[in-house]
């Protein structure tokens, strides 16, 4: 896969960015920043969903290895409800590639939209499939953003977290109909403000 990616183009300090957590109901959005060194290539990089639990963890510690800079941000369930998820995607994305500890020369994001900063930058849609800095920045992501919802089954054993990941799952729905919500759903998204229309 690694051999499709096509990133000579742009210059050495390329930052690929890309965002985990826009379609559940629960947790933060987590956004990645990723700078790959062309001296340390990184086999079998590809778009997170596209891969197995096994190699997105093991392609999560090789990328934290041997990337030139990289950085995880996030914006929280309240910054969510009150900016929409859109925005409040962009604002994580903004602060991963702020917090890289290189600064980038340009900026890949995956999507159609870029966040409002000074970096010269393009989106690009499916992006994750298609430049190697944005498939590493989705692996970091992905696995940060499972990691806390694995968390959060631990603790809320009853809403199956660690198997939907906050999704809208028929099991999560049910959960929250039977539980009610947590601090940690979005209250501005529909099922949930159903839900809570409907406990009250």
């Amino acid at each position: 896969m690694a051999d499709l990616f096509d990133s000579f183009e742009f210059p050495e300090l390329t930052a690929g960015v890309d965002e985990v957590g826009r379609g559940p109901l629960a947790g933060d959005v987590v956004t990645a920043a990723v700078i790959l060194d062309p001296a340390r290539p990184i086999g079998g990089l590809n778009d997170s969903k596209k891969l197995t639990e096994k190699k997105r963890l093991y392609l999560f510690d090789e990328i934290r290895d041997k990337a030139l800079s990289y950085s995880i941000a996030r914006a929280s369930i309240d910054e969510i409800d009150s900016l929409n998820i859109l925005q409040a995607s962009l604002l994580a994305m903004k602060r991963a590639v702020e917090a890289l500890p290189t600064q980038p020369q340009y900026v890949l994001v995956d999507g159609n939209k870029l966040p409002k900063w000074h970096y010269p930058a393009q989106a690009v849609v499916k992006g994750d499939s298609l430049h190697a800095c944005i498939a590493a920045a989705s692996i970091l992501a992905k696995v940060t953003r499972d990691a806390e919802m694995d968390a959060l089954a631990v603790q809320y054993p009853d809403y199956g977290f660690a198997s939907h990941k906050g999704y809208p799952t028929k099991v999560h729905l049910d959960a929250l109909r039977e539980h009610g919500i947590t601090p940690f759903h979005r209250r501005s998204y529909a099922p949930v403000r159903k839900i809570v229309e409907e406990l009250s």
